[in-house]
């Protein structure tokens, strides 16, 4: 079976789509912070694809575009942001983080109907009196898209925000995607909110969590002598088609990166490709050494048995042998709970260490 979603609007999704190495993740559906008094901090200034917006006070009325994405949705969840969110048009179906999936699906979705690639049209978006509107990227507000612009937008008083990897101008991006981008937008966020303690916390318990999985992990490769390699890990797309050969959904240059270099694995794939996605022949996927394997479940639902199907296919690989592989979704992607697939591909690569 093969999930049909149109290129360009998942491939930006998957780009921008959280203690102690076993503690609880940054990235739960609600986190309790110190209290920030109403309208502390204001205005503040947030300056995103070369946009500079000044906030006179926390948005009321949110609305989430799709785009493939459930970074945006789940930040605002993470920073207990549910109750501003007026339309929301992300979902993901299943998540690392307990109680995520079930807090997104009771979100409102302002009763738009979503267009042919399931996002906000124009004219829903306007009339949905939105004073911020959160896009993966430039994609939700490109006219030739059928999508309210941000001058459209600002006419009605309404703010808007994109990740920076989400930028349009490939100039104002510095560097692959990497877990420090999931900061960025958490700290814009908690600017704008006003909620700016929340969000330090958030990234503070994050940063803790990392670096302890890591130093476990590290303490593990150098205790093997010094000869222990990262583990080539190869990042698949389970049942996605998104180019013109057979596997077309191994991910190249992401935050996935960051991530495995954080749990001390490696992308197989990193090399093949400078794209987001490698398009690879079955026998180009066949010659690689691959120890491990990491499925993202993106609405498949029965992720294990693709990985078992990979498995057939390829019994030449270490991973096959070992019957190495995880699952992931919504952690693997920007957003705030890296933390947890950073842990969670550690185990599988060293359960000894953790």
């Amino acid at each position: 079976m093969s999930w049909k979603r149109p290129t360009a609007a998942f491939a930006v999704g998957a780009l921008c789509l959280a203690t102690a190495a076993c503690g609880t993740s940054s990235g739960t559906t609600a986190t309790a912070g110190k209290a920030e008094p109403p309208g502390a901090g204001y205005p503040v200034t947030v300056t995103d694809c070369g946009q500079t917006t000044t906030y006179t006070k926390a948005p009321s009325r949110v609305v989430v575009m799709n785009g493939a994405s459930v970074a945006e949705v789940s930040s605002m969840l993470a920073l207990g942001l549910g109750d501003r969110i007026v339309a929301n048009a992300q979902s993901y179906g299943m998540s690392e983080v307990p109680g995520r999936v079930q807090a997104i699906a009771k979100l409102p979705t302002g009763g738009v109907k979503l267009n042919d690639i399931q996002d906000i049209p124009r004219e829903a978006m306007l009339n949905l009196r939105p004073d911020f509107v959160l896009s993966t990227t430039g994609f939700g507000f490109d006219p030739k898209n059928g999508y309210a612009t941000r001058k459209d937008l600002a006419s009605i008083g309404a703010h808007t925000y994109m990740p920076v990897k989400g930028c349009d101008d490939a100039s104002s991006v510095k560097g692959p995607p990497s877990i420090d981008d999931s900061y960025s937008m958490l700290r814009d966020l908690g600017k704008i909110f006003g909620v700016s303690v929340r969000a330090e916390k958030l990234i503070a318990d994050s940063r803790a969590r990392i670096a302890a999985i890591s130093a476990r992990v590290t303490t593990k490769l150098k205790a093997s002598a010094g000869t222990a390699q990262p583990s080539k890990v190869m990042v698949i797309f389970s049942n996605m088609s998104m180019g013109a050969n057979e596997f077309s959904s191994i991910a190249g240059v992401g935050i996935w990166n960051d991530i495995l270099a954080k749990a001390a694995g490696s992308n197989a794939f990193a090399s093949v490709t400078s794209n987001s996605f490698a398009d690879l022949s079955k026998e180009k996927v066949a010659a690689a050494q691959v120890d491990a394997l990491v499925v993202v479940s993106y609405h498949d639902p029965d992720p294990d048995a693709y990985a078992r199907k990979l498995f057939a296919q390829f019994p030449q690989w270490k991973a096959a042998r070992d019957k190495r592989y995880t699952v992931l979704s919504d952690s693997i992607y920007l957003g705030p709970s890296n933390d947890v697939a950073v842990e969670r591909i550690a185990r599988m690569l060293h359960p000894d260490a953790l």
